[in-house]
């Protein structure tokens, strides 16, 4: 299997392209790879090229293209929709497993009971391109700014909506939700308040529920991601 590299610049009609140092240098002093040595480059929209090296540069790498593919969008397209964690790492890993389990969208929350307001956003953006050439995608996961819990609802028109909450209420099971194209909220520790809960189900929001045990923040979100990539699959 070729390396593979992002380059979101990449467009149908390159056939020399120069890598940005990151690139050139894991290609030249990482992987130690020389002239006529060959790679795999994505622009995280779906297209796709084979980039042999020209010139091995260990800041900026010559390369030669061939064999472009436009790789059609994936017909499943969830997005989970998650309250921002106090423990960076622990969201670190949610992001991460959430792009390799091939998540479209993540939208972070800032809700009533979120502790962090802020997201390094340069770091978790190269979680999320690391996560996609690892599992050998070609369409990069969107990862947006945070927002407020209340904004939200703006823009879930065109999904089927879903909330996992710990609150008392009847659930349908998310593994028995049939569309491949759905939104889910996932809330912080301590989870939603239920103005917050009762506030989604107006906006049209049907409670779900991922299991019989209490989960954390972000092993809902993965639990979440799981289920709801294979229900799709099944479709």
């Amino acid at each position: 299997m070729l390396p593979y590299f992002y380059l979101n610049t990449l467009t149908e009609t390159d056939s020399l392209v120069s890598l940005s140092e990151e690139t050139s240098k894991h290609m030249i002093q990482v992987l130690r790879m020389q002239t006529g040595a060959n790679c795999k480059l994505t622009n995280g929209n779906g297209l796709t090229a084979i980039a042999t090296i020209v010139e091995p540069h260990k800041k900026h790498c010559l390369v030669a293209l061939s064999e472009k593919t436009q790789i059609e969008k994936p017909v499943i397209q969830n997005t989970i929709a998650i309250a921002l964690l106090k423990n960076a790492n622990r969201f670190e890993w949610f992001l991460e497993k959430a792009v390799e389990l091939g998540i479209s969208n993540i939208i972070t929350l800032i809700t009533q009971r979120t502790e962090k307001q802020n997201l390094k956003l340069e770091r978790m953006q190269q979680i999320v391109i690391s996560a996609m050439l690892q599992s050998q995608q070609s369409y990069l996961t969107h990862l947006a700014t945070p927002i407020k819990y209340e904004q939200l609802f703006a823009q879930t028109n065109n999904y089927t909506k879903l909330i996992a909450h710990c609150l008392p209420s009847e659930k349908q099971a998310i593994e028995n939700v049939k569309t491949n194209s759905n939104i889910l909220l996932i809330g912080p520790e301590g989870d939603f308040t239920e103005n917050e809960i009762n506030l989604a189900v107006k906006n049209g929001f049907m409670p779900v529920t991922l299991g019989h045990t209490r989960l954390r923040t972000e092993t809902a979100g993965i639990a979440a991601a799981t289920l709801l990539q294979l229900a799709a699959a099944k479709l």
